[in-house]
């Protein structure tokens, strides 16, 4: 149901078309009713509802015909509509397609959805409230201004990526930019995609200052490329969760978290000369040692520390900062022996 059609909603119908879908705009409750058949099941959305996908479809499953309802305290205010006095609709119901017929005997101008509530009520159609916990925080809400649509992306993002401990510095930073701006990505439909752009320009501007002498620099950029790639992987965890889809096997975050520890090996090898006479192996082996025994460590240890460790911001920090005083090879050995320390360490034991 729409009031009429417009640019969004012709390039909603083609998406929809395109993936086997039929689409169509009724503007009125004739040609609502021309559409649905009788032996047509009819699930009702009302406009402007936000709620979570894995909550409404645990509440609308079974056979029997069912409509949403929960507490009319706060509800109207809200913006849900008074069913009686005890209770307010929740905004979404499945009901038989025949009642849909009932809509030729009211004037055209009728409020469609809240006409098809009341039919549905009448004939006697089951009401289930919506538990507390569903609604709670941004689980179940009318968005009635864009405004409102703006600020509830932001709460939707402060409930998923806003509390508990991050583990290291460099998490804390990539979600708080993804707390920032992370709502506004998300509103344009492309935020992981745009952010793990911006992580390969941050790898070539790496590469771009290792091959022009200035490594300290391309440490710099190699750590904000992986900064990038930790808010890719929140903001791609949101868009999953939003279109309930299931993780891949092979998330793309861990696949960029690779390129990004190839550049850190690349960049110390560019400010680790070969010396004389040395194998090419050796000189392969120093910073391969190093990004090594950063992946292995999570795999074997636990606890705070190996958050820290996984850190490739902090670690471009401190490479940079060797880099600028030219004793690069040092830290990174002096790095590989903790780290190897580290995962020697037995497994901390409860109680």
């Amino acid at each position: 149901m729409a009031r009429g059609t417009s640019p969004e909603l012709i390039a909603l119908q083609h998406d929809a078309e395109n993936a086997g879908l039929q689409f169509t705009i009724a503007t009125g409750p004739g040609q609502l009713a021309g559409l649905v058949t009788a032996t047509d099941e009819l699930v009702v959305i009302s406009e402007g509802l936000f709620a979570d996908p894995s909550q409404a479809v645990a509440l609308l499953e079974g056979r029997a015909p069912v409509v949403l309802v929960q507490p009319v305290e706060g509800a109207l205010v809200a913006g849900f509509e008074r069913i009686d006095i005890n209770r307010a609709s929740a905004g979404l119901m499945r009901i038989p397609g025949e009642l849909v017929e009932r809509l030729h005997e009211l004037p055209a101008d009728c409020d469609v959805l809240s006409a098809l509530t009341r039919i549905a009520l009448q004939i006697g159609i089951a009401m289930r409230e919506v538990p507390a916990a569903a609604r709670a925080g941004s689980g179940w809400r009318m968005i009635r201004s864009e405004a409102e649509a703006y600020a509830l992306e932001d709460e939707w993002l402060r409930s998923r990526f806003g509390e508990g401990t991050c583990g290291s510095p460099g998490r804390a930073v990539a979600r708080f930019g993804v707390l920032s701006f992370g709502s506004s990505l998300l509103h344009a439909g492309n935020a992981s995609n745009v952010v793990s752009i911006a992580v390969l320009v941050s790898i070539a501007i790496a590469a771009g200052l290792g091959w022009f002498g200035l490594v300290w620099g391309g440490f710099v950029f190699v750590a904000v490329a992986w900064l990038l790639v930790e808010a890719s992987r929140l903001l791609r965890a949101a868009e999953r969760e939003a279109l309930g889809q299931p993780a891949p096997a092979i998330p793309r975050a861990d696949a960029l978290v690779w390129l990004v520890d190839a550049a850190f090996a690349a960049m110390i090898l560019l400010d680790t000369p070969r010396f004389p006479g040395e194998p090419v192996l050796a000189w392969l082996c120093t910073p391969a040692i190093l990004m090594m025994t950063l992946v292995l460590l999570p795999r074997v240890t636990g606890g705070r520390a190996v958050g820290w460790a996984g850190d490739r911001a902090l670690l471009g920090a401190v490479l940079a900062v060797a880099s600028g005083f030219g004793q690069v090879l040092l830290v990174v050995r002096l790095l590989s022996v903790v780290l190897l320390a580290a995962a020697l360490l037995p497994p901390r034991r409860n109680g």
